[in-house]
């Protein structure tokens, strides 16, 4: 499909899907998230793609769901066509990594909408926030969820209540993001931490994805299974012997996905 609302570009192995509806600060309405689901589909099935990016602009990632849209919908509306459920399901059931790229604002949907992806960097104005209580509404695309198990029980509870909004050091205190940087080499540092997974072996990196999101649905002794079993498995492949060859051999590995 044609795309108005986002850019998609890919080069060197990394599929960067940029949020451009800056007139609404990239809301998520329906067009900007079936285009959304669509590139994600389509760099999935892309094998020159090995890992993407999810970034919006230097002042707003997006600023959450689409209230215009929104506002007149009943619950008949909503609940019958699953707002915000199947549409999102393409990012959240991605096999191949996902970084999200905040600068700016990401509030509501746009919080969401980072969180999930496998990870998060964040410029230093970034400004995180679920402020759907303000809308006599909550979050409906996991702010209630993914952020608990986040930061934990007691700022989730702080942020969804009171719609406060949590800064770039706040964030990476509490766990939601991997690291800060610079507004001006956000992309440049995420673009840099993309290429070195886009260059590992693919097996293993959907191995990690597997198993570290195993370890939110499981006990811990039944994620320790899971993680050993998977672990087990990749001696079967190539890629194992090759990485542990050159690793004796003092040499860069040459992984072939096999």
């Amino acid at each position: 499909m044609a795309y108005e609302m986002i850019i998609v570009e890919i080069a060197d192995h990394i599929c960067v899907i940029k949020l451009n509806r800056p007139k609404a600060l990239n809301a998520l309405n329906g067009q900007l998230v079936a285009e959304l689901g669509d590139a994600v589909t389509h760099a999935e099935a892309n094998d020159k793609v090995r890992c993407m990016v999810i970034t919006g602009s230097e002042k707003v990632f997006a600023a959450g769901a689409d209230i215009i849209e929104m506002a007149e919908k009943t619950f008949v509306d909503v609940a019958s066509g699953d707002l915000f459920g199947a549409s999102m399901m393409p990012v959240q059931d991605a096999k191949k990594p996902i970084i999200a790229a905040v600068s700016g604002y990401a509030l509501g949907g746009g919080c969401e909408l980072a969180m999930m992806c496998d990870f998060i960097i964040c410029a230093d104005n970034a400004k995180f926030g679920q402020p759907e209580i303000n809308l006599g509404v909550i979050a409906g695309i996991g702010g209630t969820q993914r952020l608990t198990r986040f930061v934990g029980k007691s700022k989730a509870m702080d942020m969804n209540l009171t719609g406060r909004f949590m800064d770039a050091e706040e964030a990476e205190r509490s766990g939601l993001v991997s690291r800060v940087v610079p507004v001006k080499r956000l992309m440049e540092v995420t673009l840099d931490v993309a290429a070195k997974i886009a260059e590992k072996s693919q097996i293993s990196i959907k191995a990690v994805k597997d198993s570290v999101n195993r370890s939110y649905e499981t006990t811990l002794a039944e994620g320790l299974l899971f993680e050993r079993r998977v672990f087990h498995s990749m001696f079967a492949t190539d890629d194992q012997k090759e990485g542990m060859a050159a690793f004796v051999e003092k040499r860069e590995p040459q992984f072939r996905d096999k």
